[in-house]
């Protein structure tokens, strides 16, 4: 065996040791719940094997604990139909009516079940995960229980979710259960977005919902999710006899289960259960709405069968909402960072499980009609562990005429800005106005990020402070600011401030490309930006399109050529670019693609991180030297660049026959020297 064998050998078992002691420590952490080593030392072994698997990317698996980011971003979630339909289960919401459901299993049965099993019942997400030979396959969420939508590039980078089961599992499995988010995740999931001064979640399984729907599976795996098994749907080879022991297996198999699961031997015990949780609930980490109660044998569940939409052996007891009754003393709205208005309820004081609510979100306009809830009306308001007050119900008996209805303002409550829906289908109402100042932080803080015109040191802290002083009222002010001004900022001293102002002086000169983006123009992103600046070359050109020029650009349909000339229409936009280019900010596009450049016609794939590039930039450097970057390998694609922790489409590309390159071939090519080393 030559030494280069050998060194393969041993890099190769390496590997395998490492997928093995990262798969044993996730099993320990999410299933078993007690972890062996600490976080630094668990990311410690996963860039071990991540540098490893870069330097021999042929040996990366699907499974490997890496792969868990770098799915290609999805446009749409594809359909899927499930084998066996995910059925609802019914509800029961007082002691009476699960005695009452009680009864009539002990009458489809002809005795009582030895066994009921009880669990959580989640407030997350219904999603079924197929595993073929121990493998991760799919993952699909329960949409309409009978078709609902393929999110296996997301699924996958939930690290609760095994991507290979431990041990010897059934053939093929799908297992059902609930995505969710701890209450100490989604708290944190929404500092993050404060300081990002994106909209914030109502409540955790919104952010779990929303999370697991980004189109780039690299967000889903920034939200720290996890995972609850709760059932099954088809299997192949699954050998248990029970509920209880089909959840000991998936312990067993690496699939964590809810800690709190517990065989009741009669009815009386469930009662006491659901009595004790009811009141306890709130010290769990997740969010929990009720309790399930399962028949525990499978042949007794068999007999017992099924209605339309839920099996009759099993019953979901629902905790009681905090809720509580008062009077609506008037609703306003409220502007939201994305101009989007939201109605507010100002309500008459009262105490709602143990906290006194004075507002209550109405979420939309068309919630009031649908509601049909007015200024004076006594309602019902609902609480429920981290959700936002909501108005639920109207008591109309209680109207004495002098009620008054809600209109959609015309007009912004915080710039007196015009206020619209960019489609017609939209449910919100918006801002308009780009000086709107309840959307200015936003605006700032977009406008200063690295895609945009990466001014480096614009961060939340300071973004506040420049607002809190009324030092900038728009995004052009930032050009104006001077060195006193800056050191009147908490912690800004002369080099901090002498290098915000350098950050701001650079970005004078990025381009059209960056300003467009930077501007925040509705629906206008990136790779839109760089379309409009390559076809029009100039600012003024662009403003001066017409609707129906703009639609018969590639990647600008309609909704885009709509929002574009609404943003060149208002009138605080064209004082904004007056001002910009006072300031000497460059709004012509310089840097034009290379008709003949090394990577003409060419269609390049970056997977994993690069050293010497950020995603925006290896983007931008391709299409400027004549090629095109794509999100997806295919058989057209001419060159997979390959960086450090490559995801999926590494291995894609070795199926296609694809030329892969590593940073120093993608270097040697664009400078003209060839390819693949």
């Amino acid at each position: 065996m030559s030494a280069k064998t050998r060194a393969h050998t041993v890099h190769r078992t390496e590997i395998e040791r490492l997928r093995e002691q990262i798969r044993r420590h996730d099993y320990r952490y999410y299933v078993l719940n007690q972890p062996e080593i600490a976080d630094a030392a668990y990311d410690r072994l996963l860039r071990q094997l991540q540098e490893l698997e870069a330097a021999h990317p042929a040996w990366v698996t699907p499974d490997s604990p890496t792969q868990r980011v770098g799915g290609m971003p999805s446009e749409a979630f594809r359909p899927v139909r499930h084998r066996l339909a995910m059925l609802s289960l019914d509800n029961t919401y007082t002691a009476s009516e699960l005695l009452a459901w009680h009864e009539r299993v002990v009458k489809g049965l002809g005795t009582a079940p030895q066994e009921y099993v009880v669990e959580f019942k989640i407030d997350g997400v219904g999603i079924a995960l197929t595993y073929d030979a121990g493998r991760l396959h799919s993952a699909a969420t329960r949409g309409d229980g009978e078709t609902g939508e393929d999110v296996t590039a997301n699924v996958r980078t939930i690290r609760a979710i095994p991507l290979r089961l431990r041990g010897r599992p059934p053939t093929r499995l799908e297992v059902r259960g609930e995505i969710y988010m701890t209450r100490e995740a989604f708290r944190r999931c929404n500092e993050r977005a404060a300081k990002a001064a994106q909209e914030l979640f109502a409540n955790p399984r919104n952010a779990a919902a929303g999370s697991l729907r980004q189109k780039d599976p690299c967000v889903t795996a920034q939200r720290s999710l996890r995972f609850f098994v709760h059932s099954h749907g088809h299997a192949e080879g699954l050998d248990v006899a029970t509920h209880w022991e089909f959840l000991r297996a998936c312990r067993a198999w690496a699939l964590p289960t809810t800690e709190h699961a517990t065989v009741c031997h009669s009815i009386d015990e469930v009662l006491t259960l659901c009595r004790t949780w009811e009141t306890a609930r709130e010290r769990l980490a997740y969010e929990v709405d009720g309790l399930v109660v399962k028949v525990n044998g499978f042949d007794q569940q068999r007999r017992l069968g099924f209605t339309l939409k839920s099996p009759r052996w099993a019953i979901a007891y629902k905790f009681a909402a905090h809720q509580a009754t008062t009077k609506i003393l008037d609703i306003e709205p409220s502007v939201g960072r994305t101009g989007a208005l939201t109605p507010v309820a100002r309500l008459q004081p009262v105490e709602c499980g143990g906290v006194t609510i004075s507002h209550a979100s109405l979420h939309n306009f068309d919630e009031i009609q649908r509601l049909g809830v007015k200024i004076g009306d006594w309602v019902v308001i609902e609480r429920a562990g981290e959700v936002i007050p909501q108005v639920i119900s109207v008591i109309k008996s209680k109207r004495t005429g002098t009620e008054r209805a809600v209109s959609v303002p015309k007009t912004c409550p915080a710039c007196r800005g015009p206020v619209s829906k960019v489609k017609e289908e939209d449910v919100a109402y918006r801002c308009v106005n780009p000086n709107c100042p309840a959307q200015l932080a936003r605006v700032l803080l977009h406008f200063g990020s690295r895609g945009a015109m990466d001014i480096e040191g614009l961060g939340v802290v300071v973004v506040e402070q420049l607002l809190e002083r009324h030092l900038v009222r728009d995004v052009a002010d930032l050009y104006a600011l001077t060195k006193t001004q800056l050191l009147t900022l908490e912690l800004f001293a002369e080099k901090k401030a002498e290098q915000l102002l350098e950050a701001i002086a650079a970005s004078r000169s990025r381009g059209l490309t960056r300003v467009l983006y930077g501007l925040g123009i509705r629906h206008v992103g990136e790779q839109a930006a760089v379309t409009l600046a390559e076809r029009f070359g100039s600012l003024e050109r662009l403003m001066a399109a017409t609707e129906a020029a703009l639609t018969e650009i590639s990647d600008v349909g309609p909704v885009v050529a709509a929002s574009i000339i609404a943003y060149f229409r208002q009138p605080g936009t064209k004082s904004i670019l007056d001002k910009l280019r006072r300031a000497g900010v460059v709004m012509t596009e310089r840097a034009r693609p290379q008709a003949h450049g090394p990577l003409a016609g060419k269609t390049l794939v970056v997977t994993g991180t690069l050293t010497r590039y950020s995603r925006e930039e290896v983007a931008r450097l391709i299409h400027q030297l004549g090629g095109r970057a794509s999100g997806s390998v295919s058989r057209q694609t001419d060159y997979v660049v390959v960086g450090r922790d490559p995801g999926s489409k590494a291995a894609q590309a070795k199926q296609l026959g694809v030329t892969m390159l590593d940073e120093a071939a993608f270097e040697r090519l664009i400078q003209g020297k060839g390819g693949a080393a």
